[in-house]
């Protein structure tokens, strides 16, 4: 049974109230039942923390002074229980009721969408923005696609909010490196991907939607540092041509703008 697995969403939260509710209503609403949802607060004063705890939902939450995202990030991987361990940001949701429940059966089963194998230790998925303002205007749509060795050096990666991993991976390879301020989940990714004995699954549908104005979608002086910390995360994971790889990865975005339907 698909059931038995137990998958922990980590949200990390700091005056966050703005769209904590469709956050919370958007978990509560997925039809897959065996849920461990992990808030990590970074000391809100917005209403954030008093509005979790009144909700009557069962999340375990931490309030308290952090280090930035990554940081939080690491907290709640080192609370969560589940098998399988994966992302919500505060002010993102899922796809739909059912996407929990399509990411464990992908998990569960041999993928019959190619790519992936009994077994497989990361699963991806697509990636919309969406308006900050208006949640039904798309301003970019990442289609990934199935992840084949190699396809890091040719600047591919995918969309780090619709990856979850099996908790072996972090056990096996460690937490988000928190002296990175906008790249250290490209980091993660360069380390994890690189991994020839981990099994890699894509479910070909859209998993998150996420709203512009992220850490690493913020302004152009955010950029400009992100784009820094990528060819320093580069070098750092031994990656040949590094330059060429942070081009290559900049080129590949703009089919996101340019084909913006949901599909």
């Amino acid at each position: 049974m698909i059931s038995e697995l137990k998958i922990t969403i980590i949200t990390a939260t700091y005056n966050s109230i703005r769209h904590l509710p469709e956050v919370l209503e958007c978990i509560s609403q997925q039809t897959y039942p065996n849920i461990e949802h992990v808030i990590i607060d970074g000391g809100s004063t917005d209403g954030t923390v008093e509005y979790i705890r009144q909700s009557g939902l069962p999340v375990q939450l931490i309030s308290e002074p952090d280090k930035g995202i990554y940081d939080a990030l690491n907290k709640g991987i080192r609370l969560a229980t589940g098998d399988i361990i994966g992302f919500l940001h505060s002010d993102d949701v899922f796809a739909s009721p059912q996407t929990v429940e399509n990411i464990i059966r992908a998990f569960s089963t041999a993928s019959p969408f190619g790519g992936g194998r009994e077994g497989a230790s990361v699963l991806h998925g697509d990636l919309i923005f969406i308006d900050q303002q208006d949640s039904s205007k798309i301003v970019r749509y990442w289609k990934s696609h199935t992840y084949q060795h190699g396809m890091l050096q040719k600047g591919w990666m995918p969309p780090h909010p619709t990856v979850f991993m099996r908790r072996e991976v972090y056990e096996k390879h460690g937490l988000f490196n928190i002296n990175l301020k906008c790249a250290a989940d490209y980091d993660y990714i360069l380390r994890v991907f690189q991994d020839k004995t981990l099994g890699f699954s894509y479910l070909p549908e859209v998993i998150t939607k996420m709203r512009i104005g992220g850490v690493s979608t913020r302004g152009l002086k955010n950029l400009a540092n992100m784009k820094k910390e990528d060819y320093q995360v580069l070098k750092a994971n031994n990656m040949p041509f590094p330059i060429w790889i942070l081009f290559a990865k900049n080129i590949s975005k703009l089919p996101q703008l340019i084909f913006k339907k949901h599909k």
